[in-house]
């Protein structure tokens, strides 16, 4: 079989007022760019408002492993899959990142014959909204540093400012840096860092924002620093809000793209699911309920991770309210789990696949606690066994649970059709009783706590005194009710990469916590995971490069 940049680039792809007519939408309200890719007016949004919504289907994952799971491209599949059976479907993604992109991944638009398209452009620049929210974002930082050297009328302590800069690529060099060096004429030097553009607080505040004055509400409240009495100077103190609006106004707008069988996909925003809050925009999900009977829409890494921040954080921010979700496993990851060798992965081991089925039972478990209807897709390998898979299917079914075989990387929507069948009989099902894991007025550390005890299975977290102060301080400072996105590793769940499985036994050293008072959530920093990733010793960007017909090699 071909290799997906081959796949995607074979594809007969629709004009995209075509793929808008599927859902509706005039193509007045389009706004191209180029032939197969648009952004949808605000204005024809905000006219949707009074439609009953869809049913909205969550598709999450096991942990991630180096064997691949496949969540995006399950999430195309069932979406092609709900289309082939009849129902009216719309896909709901994040926009990939340049960082991993030229870092470990090397693209994130799905893979083999469940893609979204045009795929070069979706993994690179796609319509320019990270390039957006990254001078957004820099421009607060220039404001603040210009605000100092023109006299600081707001009175700014240096050794309190809390915004870095922000840059959308994978650069370690940049985490901690001194700027301001070379001379009265540059400013007062300080200390300062760069985190990547998926993890910046504009992108959350972009994705959770219902529309644009929503935008500039939020934008405004952003946090910046705080005076030497510890009072806080946010973005709209600096007259800031009103600019970084006006970059965002075309970001803001939600991206229609299609899928490999010319079915309605909107990818639009990408915060990270380890370091950020993993969904995509309100505003793109919002639009597809009152446009399509079924929306299927992801969320970053293991279901520790991004479930629980959809969950915790989205859908409370939103109003939404799930129908159905989607926990999606391969053979090859549970053999991981189980203890296997990547190199041994070929070879068929039952009692790794059972073993390693422990990773998938405690996502299961945890699934179950937000009172949301679960079904397993088992994401096929051609490698995979019929006894593999049999044994996913007994264990899952001893959990109460049904999983069911999708190979929609080799063909397609027909290899989706049960598992969509199944997952539209659960959304309809009406057994949903969707409740987030805590309530808005528990203390802020006691919602750490529930996380990493109720989800990560910790016996406790290990937090020092400063820290402790300063979630006092945010709680009598008005914060005390905002919900908290962990920043963990997406490989465990526990803070130690290495340990697969379902550990128990363990601690969370939350070692810092930040506002994100825009955004409406604290950032919890966990154990060693960095807010700029670095590149890996063999980054992704050495296999990328021009053929010699001048068309992409190298993403996949």
């Amino acid at each position: 079989m071909a290799i997906d940049i081959e796949i995607a680039r074979a594809a007969t792809m629709r004009p995209i007022a075509e793929i808008g007519s599927k859902i509706d939408i005039p193509e007045d309200a389009l706004i191209p760019f180029g032939r197969t890719k648009a952004k949808i007016d605000g204005s024809y949004l905000s006219s949707l408002d009074d439609k009953p919504d869809g049913k909205l289907i969550l598709v999450t994952a096991i942990n991630p492993t180096p064997a691949g799971e496949g969540k995006t491209t399950t999430t195309v599949g069932l979406g092609d899959g709900l289309n082939r059976i009849g129902k009216k479907a719309v896909i709901c993604l994040r926009e990939p990142s340049l960082g991993p992109c030229f870092g470990m991944k090397g693209g994130a638009a799905g893979g083999g014959k469940a893609q979204v398209v045009p795929m070069e452009d979706i993994n690179l620049h796609f319509t320019g909204d990270f390039h957006a929210i990254t001078s957004a974002h820099n421009l607060l930082s220039a404001m603040i540093d210009n605000h100092i050297y023109w006299g600081n009328e707001l009175q700014l302590d240096q050794r309190r400012i809390t915004w870095r800069r922000v840059l959308d690529m994978n650069d370690r060099a940049l985490r901690s840096v001194v700027c301001s060096l070379g001379g009265v004429s540059n400013g007062f030097p300080r200390e300062s860092g760069f985190d990547i553009t998926v993890a910046s607080e504009i992108m959350a505040i972009l994705c959770l924002a219902k529309d644009l004055d929503d935008l500039q509400k939020r934008l405004g409240n952003i946090i910046i620093g705080y005076r030497r009495d510890k009072t806080a100077v946010t973005a709209r103190d600096l007259e800031a809000d009103g600019a970084m609006t006006v970059l965002l106004k075309e970001a803001a707008q939600p991206n229609l793209v299609q899928t490999l069988e010319n079915n309605p996909a909107f990818v639009h925003g990408g915060p990270f699911a380890n370091i950020a809050h993993g969904c995509n925009s309100v505003m793109a999900t919002k639009a597809a309920l009152k446009l399509a009977d079924y929306v299927v829409t992801e969320a970053g890494f293991g279901a520790d991770l991004g479930a629980e921040k959809f969950f915790n954080i989205k859908c409370r921010k939103a109003g939404l309210s799930p129908d159905a979700v989607v926990l999606v496993a391969t053979v090859r990851a549970l053999k991981i789990n189980g203890g296997i060798a990547k190199d041994e992965l070929a070879a068929e081991n039952v009692p790794a696949v059972t073993k390693g089925c422990e990773n998938l039972g405690r996502h299961i478990e945890n699934i179950k606690q937000f009172g949301v209807p679960v079904v397993v897709a088992i994401n096929h390998f051609t490698a995979d066994t019929d006894a593999e898979v049999a044994a996913v299917k007994t264990y899952c079914e001893a959990h109460g649970v049904e999983a069911i075989l999708a190979t929609h990387w080799a063909n397609g929507s027909k290899g989706t059709e049960a598992l969509a069948q199944r997952v539209a009989s659960l959304a309809d099902s009406g057994t949903s009783n969707f409740a987030p894991l805590y309530d808005d007025a528990l203390p802020l550390i006691d919602k750490i706590e529930q996380v990493a005890k109720i989800i990560y299975r910790a016996d406790n977290i290990a937090i020092d005194k400063g820290v402790r102060y300063q979630l006092a301080r945010w709680e009598a400072d008005g914060f005390g009710h905002l919900p908290v996105c962990m920043a963990k590793t997406q490989y465990s769940f526990t803070t130690d990469p290495t340990l697969r499985g379902a550990p128990t036994g363990h601690s969370v050293p939350v070692r810092e916590v930040r506002l994100s008072a825009g955004a409406g959530f604290i950032v919890a920093i966990c154990g060693e995971i960095m807010t700029m990733p670095g590149l890996p010793s063999v980054p992704a960007a050495t296999q990328i490069g021009l053929d010699g017909n001048g068309q992409i090699d190298g993403l996949f």
